[in-house]
């Protein structure tokens, strides 16, 4: 939960914003202040600071941006390098026609006294890694057999995000052989010891790594062996889709491997891997806890019902940065999943307690999460073209958590439609998750002090 007054508070300790000469906004205030509320918090600020000033929140987003030539600096002094936003949310302006459509609701809202629409555009840049670096690790196990096939295992607990198939992909990718014949076995620490937790949005990048690390460690004793037994240069070993080039010779992965048994070269290998360069100090609050950050931007347009406190969101327009993916399909659904996570966090998911201290929403009948018809007929949804430039697995980005922060669109898209119902003269006081009683008595609020 998330309250308005504390936007406020932190507004006041950011900026005087008539007198400021620069729409600059430090990030001081915000130390531990962190995770998906702190960025609801800080977009919150941003969205008053632009309506004091007169001006589209986006500008004043725009202006805060970091730099893609580097040497912007977080407030725990670590440098951002690898900055796409700026280029990001100039593409999804243009795409989602934001600025006609910012004007269209305008009107629309001039000629409608019940019905009131609103608009937002909001970046996210991501963190990927655990702060603790330890926990920057994980191992993999595979098996090659005669047959062609493969097992694999690794430290990657699956619970519908697709790690496993992205895993199996890598693993594939270096041998070239169809995924239909690597099989991925259950996550247990009879096999990859001293797992970390499948979290942080790591779960890919991590195992990814350890698989590909394993196969190729595969890969190079079976490129060895071949040189020396069709007595051929190493750089003449090819591996192709299904079949491996020995010089003019042409056999299929199954027989190499077959060969590699009999030639008592072993099939079998583990994988290790650990994120480089991480490191923090939580009393200082300074030091490297990321290895790079996931970009991202949406554009939602959202309708309210100034009798009921009712809000659709009418449409969404967002591009994501996944780097070169490991599997579009699946990081889609990730992203698209996140998405409307965020918009029940923001919207639907209240939790509330008793005078004695009994949480009450605490079942499907009480607790209300997103449904399919909470999804906006109009999605336009699609990857950013680009790749990662830190070492990840083949230049992937993490999907999972960082989608869920788009929705901070729709959240904004509410207030200013709330904003609306005053004729714009005062910011609305609207707490998070935006109920139809929290929009109702933001609508009164602005209403009654103009």
């Amino acid at each position: 939960m998330f309250h308005a007054d504390n936007a406020y508070e932190l507004h006041n300790a950011v900026v005087h914003s008539r007198r400021m000469k620069t729409h600059t906004v430090s990030n001081t205030a915000f130390r531990g202040f962190g995770g998906p509320q702190g960025m609801l918090g800080m977009e919150r600020v941003i969205d008053e600071i632009a309506f004091a000033l007169g001006r589209d929140p986006l500008d004043i987003r725009k202006a805060n941006f970091y730099s893609s030539k580097g040497g912007g600096i977080t407030p725990y002094h670590m440098e951002v390098t690898d900055s796409i936003i700026a280029e990001m949310v100039e593409d999804l302006e243009a795409s989602s026609d934001y600025r006609r459509r910012r004007a269209a609701t305008r009107e629309f809202n001039r000629k409608n006294p019940i019905l009131k629409k609103g608009i937002a555009l909001t970046p996210v840049k991501f963190g990927i890694s655990f702060s603790k670096a330890h926990l920057n690790q994980a191992g993999a196990l595979v098996h090659v057999y005669k047959d062609g096939s493969v097992q694999l295992n690794h430290g990657g607990t699956e619970m519908g995000q697709g790690v496993f198939v992205k895993v199996a992909q890598v693993v594939a990718e270096e041998f070239q052989i169809d995924i239909e014949r690597v099989k991925i076995t259950a996550t247990t620490t009879a096999k990859v010891p001293n797992t970390s937790a499948t979290a942080a949005s790591s779960g890919s990048d991590l195992n990814g790594m350890a698989a590909r690390n394993a196969a190729r460690t595969i890969k190079e004793r079976l490129i060895d062996f071949a040189a020396k037994h069709y007595h051929v240069p190493e750089e003449q070993v090819v591996f192709l889709p299904n079949r491996v080039r020995v010089g003019n010779k042409e056999l299929s992965f199954a027989e190499l491997v077959t060969q590699a048994h009999l030639g008592c070269i072993s099939l079998s290998s583990t994988g290790y891997y650990s994120t480089p360069g991480l490191s923090y100090d939580p009393v200082k609050q300074r030091g490297r806890p990321f290895f790079y950050f996931a970009y991202g931007g949406a554009v939602s347009e959202v309708m309210i019902d100034t009798l009921t406190g009712e809000n659709r969101l009418l449409r969404v327009d967002l591009v994501h940065d996944v780097g070169r993916s490991l599997n579009p399909a699946v990081d889609l659904g990730q992203i698209e999943g996140g998405f409307i996570q965020g918009l029940g966090w923001l919207t639907t998911e209240e939790l509330w307690w008793d005078q004695s201290g009994c949480l009450r929403t605490h079942a499907p009948s009480t607790y209300k999460i997103p449904t399919a018809n909470d999804r906006p007929d109009d999605f336009r949804m699609r990857l950013w073209n680009g790749e990662n430039r830190a070492e990840t697995i083949y230049r992937s980005k993490a999907v999972g958590e960082p989608p869920l922060m788009l929705a901070l669109s729709a959240f904004a898209a509410i207030t200013d439609a709330v904003a609306s119902a005053g004729d714009y003269r005062v910011f609305p006081r609207l707490d998070a998750p935006a109920t139809a009683e929290r929009i109702l008595m933001a609508v009164a609020q602005v209403r009654r002090k103009t």
